[in-house]
């Protein structure tokens, strides 16, 4: 089934998870992550690539089969290429087509510094471009910046460049995490302007930890609006006081969503089942 397909019905509700780390057991210890999470009835979960997209790596390609074969869920796979050729790529997709994968996220990605550079994908557009060449049965995902691509010239230019990837094959939208939701619905509107009609989710991260906090939005571009800076500096040192804070912060930002029409909401768990069941405990009425 194609992810986009879901959208029929709105708004949907989706999950991100990643691969653990090896040192904490490896992929054999997500099961108690998906076991956490089944209940929620996610409409699908994505499954992240490791943070240079070592083609090594096969966790990724596993653990969204697990989604798919234990736990009855649609898996979408994310897929970044700034450091594959296409001979790489080739290889990936070969690997998810035989785990019967066929709903890709595609990104650009990282460049490693230990890695030579590659220049076969410049940009996620490219990524789109040659999967749906080589394969049309691809489904293909992408994401979006309520706030602008860090390495954008500007606003007008990001939207251009996301009208490219839509226009390549993209055929749904995960956003970066955003905290303001009045940034999410400016972006809204830029895309209808721009002729963007493919269903778009919001992605909604809970905060549990300033210094994490701060380092993620350092790198992605993201801001933090004066309530949140509030709650975080008010609870800094208190790590039970500032989960439960933004636990409700986050769910107080999904209910204005839905309120607002939204195609979806996207929840970034970071592998935490507890924080994702808090927060649809409370808008599960809503679906």
């Amino acid at each position: 089934m194609k992810i986009s397909s879901l959208f029929d019905n709105r708004p949907q509700f989706s999950l991100e998870i990643f691969p653990p780390k090896e040192h904490t057991g490896g992929v054999a210890t997500i099961y108690e992550t998906l076991d956490g999470l089944k209940d929620i009835r996610p409409a699908f979960i994505s499954c992240t690539y490791g943070a240079g997209g070592n083609l090594a790596d096969s966790s990724t390609i596993e653990i969204c089969s697990i989604i798919r074969e234990k736990y009855g869920i649609l898996p979408i796979s994310h897929l970044t290429c700034v450091n594959n050729t296409k001979e790489d790529i080739d290889i990936i997709l070969d690997r998810l087509k035989a785990a019967g994968i066929s709903n890709i996220l595609a990104l650009r990605g990282d460049r490693r510094p230990d890695v030579p550079p590659k220049h076969d994908f410049e940009h996620a557009s490219d990524l789109i471009s040659y999967i749906k060449s080589r394969d049309p049965e691809f489904s293909i995902s992408a994401a979006c910046y309520p706030e602008g691509h860090p390495d954008s010239d500007s606003i007008v230019s990001d939207v251009l460049s996301l009208k490219t990837k839509v226009e390549c094959g993209a055929e749904h939208l995960i956003s970066q995490l955003f905290f303001d939701n009045e940034d999410f619905y400016r972006f809204r509107e830029r895309c209808e302007i721009a002729g963007i009609n493919v269903p778009i989710e919001a992605g909604i991260m809970p905060v549990t930890s300033k210094q994490s906090i701060m380092r993620m939005v350092s790198m992605c571009g993201a801001s933090i609006p004066s309530r949140l800076a509030k709650i975080l500096n008010r609870f800094e040192n208190n790590p039970a006081a500032l989960e439960e804070a933004c636990i409700v912060y986050a769910t107080d930002q999904i209910i204005d969503l839905i309120s607002n029409d939204v195609d979806g909401i996207h929840l970034y768990t970071m592998n935490k089942p507890y924080l994702a069941k808090r927060i649809f405990s409370v808008i599960d009425t809503m679906r």
